[in-house]
């Protein structure tokens, strides 16, 4: 599975002011958040959990020749079976989660499994992210914009509340089509950002390029 933008604008904007000790990437894919917090962070370790075979052989793969190998690790499992087996609790927890809730499904069953919701419900997302949590972590995810009331008044059922809110734009008369997303268990008045991608086709604007150009060779 190709890189996407969405991912490395979660990787790339999430917050690490509260110097995260332990990480965890709920359905890392290939492992590219995971390795961009990897770059980011002092982090001593940093786990993901991928569902899908060939996904999670990739995953391992990226993570054991990179140059980060000793921190970061990968399970072959579910959000909903680490959960249930793991005790520990994390100081920053990342989704870049399913978003395609339409019963339309293609023939590729492993393209199907991590682009849909069914794969990964919110609700679920919502529920292990607050389990997993520590009290005083961060929760960062990545969605549809339409998406985004929903998904926090899931996440508000957990006692997880927005502290950032960004609003993305591929330009600048484009609407608005990705949400990011940080949560914590504190209550407090969020903060509003909006990213502009581009200000024309392949005419970055400077505050994405600031963000993004550790992670690309050229930029």
């Amino acid at each position: 599975m190709k890189i996407g933008t969405d991912g490395v604008l979660l990787g790339a904007w999430v917050s690490l002011e509260n110097t995260p000790q332990n990480i965890l990437d709920i359905g890392a894919g290939t492992g590219l958040i995971a390795l961009q917090l990897a770059q980011r962070s002092f982090a001593e370790t940093i786990d993901a959990i991928e569902i899908d075979d060939n996904a999670y052989e990739q995953c391992t793969d990226n993570f054991e020749n990179s140059p980060w190998a000793d921190r970061l690790f990968c399970y072959h499992a579910s959000i909903q079976e680490f959960a249930s087996e793991i005790d520990e609790k994390y100081d920053l927890v990342v989704s870049n989660p399913p978003f395609y809730s339409e019963d339309y499904k293609t023939e590729n069953t492993a393209r199907d499994t991590a682009r849909f919701t069914d794969a990964l419900p919110f609700e679920h997302l919502a529920i292990s992210a607050a389990h997993l949590l520590s009290e005083h972590g961060t929760f960062a995810v990545i969605l549809p914009k339409k998406e985004e009331a929903h998904f926090i008044e899931l996440a508000s059922k957990r006692k997880l509340f927005p502290k950032r809110i960004c609003s993305v734009k591929g330009t600048p008369t484009a609407e608005e089509k990705r949400s990011l997303l940080e949560f914590s268990f504190h209550k407090t008045e969020p903060i509003m950002e909006t990213l502009i991608i581009e200000t024309t086709r392949h005419h970055f604007t400077k505050n994405y390029m600031d963000l993004v150009a550790e992670f690309y060779l050229k930029m």
